[in-house]
């Protein structure tokens, strides 16, 4: 019967639990044997693809468009019926599969997996997975409708991007202003989503048994590698390694401005007063330049990304009704992914597609495991997949490259990548020690008010060298803008550890690029079969917190920006 089973989307789109629910009771009530144990793991699979793929088309179409009402009703039908009978279907399987005692090849890391998953199981907590769910949509809500009035125009905040790179200072801060006064016109109602989320977190920590939802997270985020005073000390060591480089940089661009202090509307500019880099006026145009860069990178991940191009598994542009920021997905079916951003005509798009790319890369280079437990891979090694390609397309920006720039407007854009790199560890560490001080007083997080002063306090200890008096509001709700609070609460630190790791994988390919390439595509094909030390080793690099390690990696760029 699992032969049977649908390949096309749009067939699939309409199922309901009462499709899938056969192919699970099949698999609760087939004996499992070593004999049998091959078989029965594939077919686990094809269901478990199904239900996957099911989900991510429905995210898909709704954060393609957010005022589609036909697929926010069938988004929120899987939620509340096939999302939480899944779950209770899938924790049947892990569990006889635990009990069996059988251990599959390759399958020790999944084995470790799903032992903690079954032991936080707890099926009072499906619906409120499944509201938890809901909410995070509702945030997207809130944010995917911020327009303004521009130019006679409605236009998204993040159409409005482009002219915070404008040498017109005056114009700069009236865009600024005119985007902050909109975010803040949701405080209210963003404040009051924060509490729903915070109430609802604190009862599904409890009802697994946890001591509080940090711990609850941790091992729901499968993190075994490191802890959370790890993840403070790798914090501390950005403060004391990172965050004078930060200095150093504003004070540079200060100067470069001839400005008195650098104010919020100062930051993104060129600093000599050139106007912002615009190396593409279609999608068409940026995915060719993008094509050409993978390509050179390796022709291998070339062809894969216009294998994207061909088979429609990228949309790129910024629209009214789109969800904000950038992904990329799976489709579990298929084995291929899918890249959702909102390209304005940046250097941050070409930035963000190069990696959404390399995650792209990561579902192609995995796809020969057999079973879909062996994909799940640990985000904070996910995220060296996608920096990675950030860092090495920068040789290869140039229109001779069959990219976007001249040669003096990609050693911008590099010089420009790399201070975008060293001034992000100081802002990652703001959002993680947030997260960390949400959850370790949750009582007082509950109160909007102490966040916005937390966040504040954070803000003013790592984020050096600009004036934002007058604009305390602005800063104190600056936690409403990282959608990583509200709806993946403690996916950051992730992106620090794996920019570390990813900045390694750069520093490789200065001395051997072919041989850093191939020991990063070698590392991306391991799935999620090997622990977390290890894909890093595999991949050239070292899963670290310290200050050391930091700081050779900031004095390298630091001195690659000045070529």
């Amino acid at each position: 019967m699992f032969d049977q089973l649908p390949t096309n989307p749009a067939e699939l789109r309409n199922w309901t639990w009462a499709d899938f629910a056969p192919y699970y009771d099949d698999l609760k009530q087939r004996p499992l044997t070593q004999a049998t144990l091959t078989e029965w793991l594939k077919d686990w699979t094809s269901i478990a693809e199904r239900v996957d793929e099911l989900y991510n088309r429905l995210y898909v179409a709704v954060t393609v468009n957010t005022a589609d009402e036909e697929s926010r009703a069938l988004y929120m039908r899987f939620l509340d019926e096939t999302y939480t009978q899944s779950m209770e279907a899938e924790q049947a399987l892990k569990e006889k599969l635990l009990h069996s005692g059988l251990e599959p090849e390759g399958f020790e890391i999944p084995l470790r997996n799903l032992r903690a998953e079954a032991e936080l199981f707890r099926p009072e907590n499906l619906p409120l997975l499944a509201e938890e769910q809901k909410l995070t949509k509702e945030y997207d809500r809130i944010v995917g409708a911020q327009t303004v009035q521009w130019d006679g125009e409605e236009k998204t905040l993040t159409a409005l991007t482009p002219y915070l790179h404008d040498p017109d200072r005056a114009l700069r801060e009236k865009v600024w202003r005119l985007s902050a006064e909109r975010r803040l016109a949701d405080r209210q109602a963003l404040n009051d989503l924060w509490v729903q989320l915070l109430e609802l977190r604190q009862k599904i920590a409890a009802n697994a048994g946890a001591p509080d939802y940090r711990a609850y997270r941790w091992k729901q985020m499968l993190r075994f590698d490191y802890t959370p005073e790890d993840s403070k000390r790798f914090c501390a060591a950005i403060e004391e390694a990172v965050v004078p480089a930060a200095r150093q940089l504003r004070e540079e661009r200060r100067k470069q401005m001839g400005l008195p202090a650098l104010r919020p509307w100062d930051v993104d500019v060129d600093p000599l007063g050139r106007p912002g880099l615009r190396p593409f006026d279609s999608v068409e145009t940026f995915e060719q330049g993008i094509s050409a860069i993978f390509h050179h990178i390796d022709p291998v991940l070339g062809e894969r990304f216009d294998t994207m191009r061909r088979e429609r598994l990228l949309d790129l542009d910024n629209r009214k009704n789109k969800a904000p920021g950038g992904y990329c997905t799976s489709f579990a079916v298929a084995r291929k992914p899918f890249i959702f951003m909102n390209a304005v005509g940046t250097q941050d798009d070409v930035s963000t597609l190069l990696h959404e790319g390399g995650h792209a890369f990561h579902v192609f280079e995995s796809a020969a495991l057999p079973y879909i437990q062996q994909l799940s891979v640990p985000m904070e090694f996910a995220e060296v997949a996608s920096m990675s390609m950030e860092y090495l397309g920068l040789p290869f920006l140039t229109r001779e490259h069959g990219a976007f720039y001249t040669p003096e407007e990609a050693q911008r854009a590099r010089w420009e990548q790399f201070e975008k790199a060293i001034l992000f560890w100081p802002y990652m560490a703001v959002v993680d020690s947030f997260q960390h001080w949400v959850y370790e007083n949750p009582r007082l997080a509950a109160d909007p008010a102490e966040c916005d002063k937390t966040w504040s306090n954070l803000w003013r200890r790592f984020m050096v060298g600009v004036d934002e008096s007058g604009f305390e509001d602005v800063v104190a709700t600056g936690w409403h803008r990282k959608l990583h609070i509200f709806q993946v609460p403690f996916y950051y630190v992730e992106y620090g550890l794996a920019q570390l790791g990813a900045a390694q994988v750069w520093l490789n390919s200065l001395k051997d690029r072919t041989g850093a390439v191939q020991a990063y595509r070698k590392a991306l094909s391991l799935g999620g079969t090997v622990t977390l030390p290890q894909l890093y080793q595999t991949g050239g690099a070292r899963l670290a917190f310290d200050a050391e390690t930091l700081r050779r990696v900031v004095d390298a760029m630091l001195s690659a920006m000045q070529v």
